[in-house]
């Protein structure tokens, strides 16, 4: 997820600047609104989206803990932006970490004026260090027990909790059409048959209108009364597109990236994490060449919206954004409104992964519903899913290094990606070219080295490139973590050495950061019984035994070990265990670090195995699951993690495994057959002989 990313939703041409996201830093202040009280009972308005990774329980169990009430006296519900004063998007992992201390500190204060005999919920809140806070303390009664997930029921039932859910009185259902190419080159309409498709049976609109595009490509909105019709609708439009610019295959990518060929050409490269001076010469210990595609965020919910224009111009809108606030800003910018002409409500989130932070459906919907002046619910297609948002830049990756005495001495990683935080999706060309004098921290996240190194020099290149490209979950620490963690373990490999122990021999005990990253280096290989080989493969049948670790935004710490086995004669990979240990500091909702961890198991081995976007013809080249895979049930292994918590500040889980999931895959494969994976993904690999 983004932490300080996302501007603008598809810049008008020209000079015009896009919409600034506003991300206020959370205060006690801001936290009084979160928490409301009548008649004995209280209400929790989140100040975070929920989108499955359980931020409702986890606030829920802070609040009932302040206040000593049970969880049945306290409803949890998400606000709508008339409700609480603004906050920032749900993103970089960091609810608990700078939302618990707030709220905590606010139900203190409504607790303290209760208790007092003051019945007004609106209460001054001063301020209290965390040590002061009946939620901080050691033997809580609901913080870090694990409380029944909120709408845990609801969801099983198939109660309406997401945007998808939405019905109003009158609703109309729309959808807007564009080129079948990338929103990146310039398309427009040249041709519809709109009297053809007035006349298909359930047709209430055809719409033409400029706040439609997005990103340089001409949009044309239909409005049916039922979603059935919305097909037929488009046939008969009949649409013919004029698309600009020159149409790029996969090899175009590549060709862009190519670290080696961008090395060819001499010189540094744009942007550094560390730039060390480093010995000259050619001979190096590792030298690998990493190379990572596009990838989906793979939501199993496309993104909807609806919106209902009412009598007196006010419009409303229903969301599954994981920025309610910057959605309305949006909507008014592009349609000339002002803030207290738009009521967003936010909705539960079916999956975001930092790719539902733009707004897209959210102003076709208000756009469509003001021209039919009804409500109107438009929900992105699959295919629109892929083809219209952005996804995980491919990067490459060139990483060498040097050995002294068995020990790491010089470390070279240069590499190229894509934009993150200052997404194409949103940015045009003339500003991005701005905002890369400053590079783009989300492309640099989990680059810098998390082990003592005598000398380093990390650097990289930004390249626009035709589509779509943005923050997807733990923005650059994926790709990056799986190139430092497999250059590492090659290291320790060339060294002789243990990987873990190698690992272990190059972290600080005295440095917090290193000694908690070695602490869930120690703790991981005590559950997987590091030390003791792999589980015997069936014959014909390798397997082996991986190791990777990771830090996340200096806040969370993770190891993870996979057992893998590999056919000795098709080289079919399959991935049979895997272990984490998991450090985010004090842990506030036990079950649910545990599903984010395993979750980022999951993509992890995606990463490796599945996760690819092709691209083709000037667009991208999938339209469903079938052509941009994710891993089946049948393909996760059992999973086991271990929480660490010696009391420290709360970090984040949300992304932190993502750093060493795909790398402790990618190492046990070479372990397990002698090959090193330098191409993503790999799901078949060449076995050495025995």
């Amino acid at each position: 997820m983004v932490a300080g990313a996302a501007l603008g939703t598809g810049a008008l041409p020209g000079c015009t600047l896009p919409v600034i996201p506003k991300r206020p830093a959370p205060d006690v202040d801001a936290a009084r609104s979160w928490v409301r009280h009548a008649d004995g009972r209280f209400t929790l308005l989140l100040p975070r989206v929920e989108m499955g990774q359980g931020i409702g329980t986890a606030l829920a169990a802070i609040a009932c803990e302040e206040l000593g009430i049970a969880p049945a006296q306290l409803t949890v519900r998400q606000p709508s932006t008339d409700d609480i004063a603004r906050v920032r998007a749900t993103v970089g992992s960091d609810s608990i970490k700078d939302f618990a201390l707030p709220l905590a500190q606010a139900c203190a204060s409504l607790r303290e004026a209760l208790a007092s005999g003051q019945a007004r919920t609106a209460v001054a809140a001063a301020p209290q260090p965390a040590a002061a806070l009946r939620a901080f303390q050691p033997g809580a009664r609901w913080v870090g027990q694990g409380l029944p997930l909120a709408e845990g029921p609801a969801i099983v039932q198939g109660q309406a909790l997401f945007v998808a859910d939405v019905r109003r009185p009158g609703q109309l259902f729309g959808r807007v059409l564009r080129a079948p190419a990338s929103p990146e080159r310039p398309s427009r309409l040249r041709q519809v048959d709109e009297a053809a498709a007035r006349a298909v049976p359930g047709c209430v609109a055809v719409v033409r209108h400029a706040a439609l595009q997005l990103g340089q490509a001409e949009g044309i909105g239909i409005v049916a009364r039922t979603p059935g019709a919305l097909d037929r609708i488009a046939t008969a439009l009949a649409a013919q597109w004029a698309v600009d610019g020159p149409a790029f295959e996969q090899a175009d990518l590549d060709q862009a990236l190519d670290i080696d060929a961008r090395l060819a050409g001499g010189g540094r490269r744009q942007h550094a994490v560390r730039r060390d001076a480093l010995a000259p010469g050619d001979r190096w210990d590792v030298d690998l060449r990493i190379d990572i595609p596009l990838a989906a965020h793979g939501a199993i919910q496309p993104r909807a919206a609806v919106a209902e224009p009412a009598a007196d111009g006010h419009l409303h809108l229903w969301v599954g954004s994981q920025d309610v606030f910057y959605q309305r800003d949006v909507v008014c910018r592009r349609l000339g409104l002002a803030d207290s002409q738009v009521t967003v409500h936010g909705q539960r989130v079916g999956g975001a992964f930092g790719g539902k932070t733009l707004c897209t459906v959210e102003l076709e919907a208000a756009v469509l519903a003001r021209a039919v002046g009804a409500p109107v619910k438009v929900q992105w297609t699959r295919a629109q899913e892929l083809q219209l948002g952005f996804h995980r830049p491919p990067s490459s990756h060139r990483i060498r290094l040097r050995l002294q005495g068995g020990r790491l001495q010089q470390w070279w990683h240069a590499f190229a990606g894509s934009h993150i935080l200052f997404t194409n999706a949103a940015v045009p060309p003339w500003l991005q070219r701005a905002t890369d004098l400053i590079g783009d921290d989300g492309v640099a996240r989990g680059a810098a080295l998390p082990y003592r190194m005598p000398a380093a020099c990390t650097e990289f290149d930004l390249v626009r490139l035709p589509v779509f490209t943005g923050p997807w979950r733990g923005l650059g620490a994926g790709p990056n973590g799986f190139a430092v963690e497999s250059a590492i373990d090659e290291a320790a490999r060339a060294a002789g050495a243990d990987p873990l122990a190698f690992r272990l021999q190059h972290l600080d005990g005295v440095d917090p950061a290193q000694a908690r990253l070695a602490r869930v280096l120690q703790r991981v290989a005590q559950a997987a019984g590091w030390g003791r080989p792999a589980a015997a493969a069936a014959p014909g049948q390798r397997s082996g035994r991986g190791l990777a670790a990771g830090i996340y935004k200096g806040s969370s710490w993770c190891a993870v070990v996979a057992d893998v086995v590999v056919d000795a004669a098709s080289g079919a990979i399959r991935v049979t265990r895997l272990w984490c240990a998991h450090d985010c500091g004090r842990v506030v909702h036990p079950d649910q670090v545990r599903a984010q961890c395993e979750g980022n198991l999951v993509w992890g081995l995606g990463m490796v195995l599945t996760d690819q976007l092709p691209v083709a013809g000037g667009a991208v080249d999938a339209t469903s699951f079938a052509q941009a895979p994710l891993p089946a049930i049948g393909d996760l292994p059992p999973m086991e993690v271990v929480l660490v918590d010696h009391g420290e500040a709360p970090g984040g889980a949300g992304e932190t495994v993502i750093t060493a999931a795909g790398a402790a895959v990618a190492n046990a494969v070479r372990a397990a057959s002698g090959h090193r994976i330098t191409r993503l993904p790999t799901a078949r690999v060449p076995v050495a002989a025995s």
